[in-house]
């Protein structure tokens, strides 16, 4: 039986409601509620009720900053703790109930929109392959199934369809279509012949492969990825709350009026009302509203914000690094040319190997049928089809022999000149389909990824943003890299890249100062994702891992919404901080009211209240 899992919103809720602030907080307002109209029956018991309340949710809180003060962690909760005691030794319950509701509701609030921690690599160990196939030698038939870890150097493994490449190897012998897009990011399968090197994490197409093993797991290009991601995680420094950033200078500021109070009227009470109204609740409350409005804002464009340290980073970025297939890219190869020798034509050609391909479960084989029904060839049927798994395939279309294939598989059975060959190859380009008509070589269909439309729009919006720089890395060859970063627009375009070496760039440009987004889709773009001050992956068609090592993933399947992120970050953060002005402000005023014995402590709680009220209006507008 199969249970749906609950919203993962009602799920966030329930962690908020388990979390220990929130239940200090809802236990400060239940005492503040009881505690109050019992006045009017009892005060004497009002009294011990409020005061007893207010040790209780209060001591959890003041025992936590001690803690964190010995550490040499001073921030936002020191006026409060001392408003707290201080409100304790003078028997003035109410206003430290209210500094504890307001205190431990902020934290709460920004805990929960701190959201949940990535399992990226939770998603990496449970995708890593974990059973080997070994062959005893080069011709025997029988298979021991090994755990990955039992790999040795040298051993040569059985690759069955669709398996998982469990090391770094070399093919010893087979042919077969090997999908490395979960390294590379390359939508475009290698044709894997003995001596092509493959790399863990790799999963083999139709056909049957022997490989050498030339690492073992643990050395593996796979087993790295995890690494890079691990590393990535726990190095990446934490942004520093940016109420303490405040806090720095307002808390000093508040110490100073209250000893200047003391020293001037020795009235303990004048100091405890200014505790109170200096009490930093804009500051707690503020950049947690607005960060959560921010997150709800992003949500409905499609936009998943997974922490509200993302938001902030975004509204910082100055550096967008880009991923090229499937992010700048549309991730699938469509035809780009077709070829032909001068005794046929290109929708001919077309027509025929589209006749040949279009019962191939084959990404390129889809896309040639694509293409040629798109330039409105109705296609007949293939009999009598012949495979050679990972090379080619060849059927009968209207009385001609039809082969459709790689170089080798077609220059095998076809005649040609190099003349005509010569032509037909007159470019280096990234991939071909050869086709032979009859045995003899037809013509050639060229694939190549597509830019996304707007591109370069977006680009120049993001310099409007304050975008300094861009760059372009890819695990594709050079040449290709900078053909798309040439159509873009970008300077910076780097090729041949593993998953390390992305992350070294990102590593380098956080030593030159920058602030990096990272956009990318795969697992192979998954550490630079974690590395960089904010990952953006690009999920529209699911994302898997590269989402969940993603601080922001967007849903919808165009690159604008990256742009869109940052101005909401930009604009989350402008409004937390407007909102923490005017608090601070509002409070600053007060402060001077209660040291010259204008408000009370009962007063000057409320109207603190007032001003958390005001902040917290203002820091709404995030969300519209």
């Amino acid at each position: 039986m199969v249970v749906a899992a609950p919203p993962s919103g009602l799920v966030r809720f329930r962690d908020l409601a388990r979390d220990p602030r929130a239940v200090i907080a809802a236990g400060s307002l239940a005492v503040i509620v009881v505690g109050l109209p019992l006045r009017l029956v009892s005060p004497e018991w009002s009294a011990w009720l409020l005061l007893g309340g207010l040790v209780v949710t209060g001591a959890p809180i003041v025992w936590k900053t001690v803690i964190e003060a010995r550490r040499g962690h001073w921030a936002t909760d020191v006026v409060a703790v001392l408003a707290i005691v201080t409100a304790v030794v003078l028997r003035q319950p109410f206003a430290g109930l209210v500094i504890v509701l307001m205190r431990s509701g902020g934290e709460a609030l920004e805990e929960y929109a701190a959201g949940r921690a990535s399992s990226a690599l939770r998603e990496l160990e449970d995708a890593a392959p974990r059973i080997a196939h070994r062959l005893a030698d080069a011709d025997a038939t029988s298979v021991a199934d090994i755990p990955v870890t039992d790999i040795a150097i040298g051993d040569l493994l059985l690759v069955r369809p669709g398996d998982v490449v469990p090391c770094d190897a070399t093919v010893h012998d087979g042919h077969s279509l090997v999908d490395v897009s979960r390294l590379t990011g390359e939508p475009v399968p290698v044709s894997a012949a003995p001596g092509t090197n493959l790399l863990s994490g790799s999963v083999n197409g139709d056909g049957v492969l022997t490989i050498a093993a030339t690492a073992r797991a643990a050395d593996s290009e796979y087993a790295k990825i995890v690494a890079l991601v691990r590393s990535a995680q726990a190095t990446k420094a934490p942004l520093a709350r940016l109420a303490d950033r405040y806090a720095v200078w307002f808390t000093p500021l508040t110490l100073l009026v209250c000893a200047g109070t003391y020293l001037a009227t020795h009235d303990a009470m004048r100091v405890l009302a200014v505790l109170v109204v200096a009490t930093p609740c804009p500051l707690i409350l503020a950049t947690p509203i607005a960060i959560v409005g921010g997150i709800s804002r992003a949500a409905r464009r499609r936009i998943i914000v997974r922490h509200g340290g993302a938001l902030e980073a975004l509204s910082r970025v100055d550096t967008v690094v880009f991923d090229k297939t499937g992010t700048l890219t549309i991730g699938k190869p469509a035809v780009s040319r077709v070829l032909t020798v001068p005794s046929i034509t290109p929708r001919e050609l077309l027509r025929l190997a589209g006749a040949v391909e279009q019962g191939s479960s084959h990404l390129l084989a889809r896309t040639l049928v694509d293409a040629a029904v798109a330039g409105g060839a109705s296609l007949p049927a293939a009999r009598h089809h012949l495979e050679s798994p990972g090379r080619g395939v060849a059927a009968d279309v209207d009385g001609h022999e039809v082969a459709v294939g790689a170089r080798a598989y077609i220059l095998e059975r076809a005649t040609f000149t190099p003349e005509a060959l010569a032509a037909l190859e007159r470019d280096d380009v990234g991939l071909r389909a050869y086709v032979a008509v009859d045995r003899r070589l037809a013509g050639v269909v060229e694939y190549e990824d597509r830019v996304r439309p707007g591109l370069r729009s977006l680009l120049a919006r993001l310099t409007t943003l304050g975008v300094a720089r861009t760059a372009l890395l890819s695990g594709d060859h050079a040449p290709n890299v900078k053909a798309v970063a040439a159509e873009a627009g970008i300077v910076d375009a780097r090729g041949d890249l593993l998953p390390d070496g992305k992350v070294s760039v990102i590593h380098q440009l956080a030593r030159e100062g920058a602030r990096v987004m990272m956009v990318g889709d795969g697992t192979n773009d998954a550490p630079a994702l974690s590395a960089a001050d904010v990952g953006v992956a690009l999920a529209s068609h699911g994302g898997g891992i590269s989402a969940e090592a993603a601080d922001v993933v967007v849903l919808a399947d165009d690159l604008a919404r990256v742009a869109d992120a940052i101005v909401i970050g930009q604009k989350t953060l402008a409004i937390a901080r407007q909102s923490i002005w005017l608090g601070l402000g509002l409070s600053a005023a007060a402060m001077g009211a209660a040291s010259l014995g204008l408000l009370a402590p009962a007063a000057g709680a409320l109207l603190q209240e007032g001003i958390d009220i005001a902040s917290i209006v203002n820091a709404l507008r995030a969300s519209r």
